[in-house]
């Protein structure tokens, strides 16, 4: 036995499980996809966003990488799979909110922020450190800031998820879109210790939510 044969055995329980029980609705999203937000997150195997967020499938469009990075916008060669698929979230799909989700225990995080990865060859840490580089000056802030206190580590994944909202901005037609009225972009931050997710507020700091209270009409 593989783990990819447990894979399999995973396929067939949702093949007679929520598949069936959620047919007309796989019938529909054979046909096209609607979400309305779009979830930047980390590639870590701990970081679900639909088992976090409880949503259904067609209802979140999530694109995951090391450490919930943004790249900024970069007009010429190479391939920007993010970029690519910010692009067509935004434009093709028309979704009204990006949600950035950085999360604790980031190792993508603790790479940029020891630099651990700086003298690494491709295969070794080099793909890691190119791509975390992205983080450089927020690194420079959290050391200039907290040093090697404890608090760095966590400071740093909340500066990956500000800097990734920064980076969104560089991108024209998010800043079109924003400037419209059409689009919302969110942070957030969940927090492997105790399974609590904090939002990014007006005031730059993370905070816990409150639970969204729906108003229902009294006869």
């Amino acid at each position: 036995m593989t783990y990819f044969n447990d894979l399999i055995d995973g396929y067939h329980r949702f093949r007679t499980a929520d598949l069936r029980r959620q047919h007309e609705r796989w019938l529909e999203l054979r046909e096209k996809q609607e979400p309305k937000v779009m979830v930047i997150a980390c590639s870590d195997s701990r970081v679900e966003p639909a088992q976090i967020f409880d949503t259904l499938p067609g209802e979140i469009f999530v694109v995951r990488n090391v450490a919930a990075l943004v790249p900024p916008c970069e007009i010429g060669g190479g391939r920007h799979g993010v970029s690519a698929a910010l692009e067509f979230a935004v434009t093709k799909l028309k979704v009204e909110e990006i949600v950035v989700m950085g999360h604790g225990a980031c190792g993508g995080c603790a790479a940029a922020l020891s630099n651990v990865f700086k003298d690494a060859e491709p295969g070794e840490g080099g793909f890691v450190r190119d791509w975390v580089s992205i983080l450089d000056d927020a690194r420079e802030k959290v050391k200039a800031e907290f040093g090697d206190s404890p608090s760095a580590g966590r400071e740093m994944e909340y500066e990956a998820v500000r800097t990734s909202i920064t980076n969104l901005d560089t991108f024209p037609f998010v800043q079109k879109a924003k400037a419209a009225g059409e689009l919302k972009v969110h942070g957030a931050y969940f927090s492997l210790i105790d399974g609590e997710l904090h939002v990014l507020g007006e005031d730059g700091k993370f905070h816990f939510p409150q639970p969204v209270q729906v108003e229902t009409e009294t006869v």
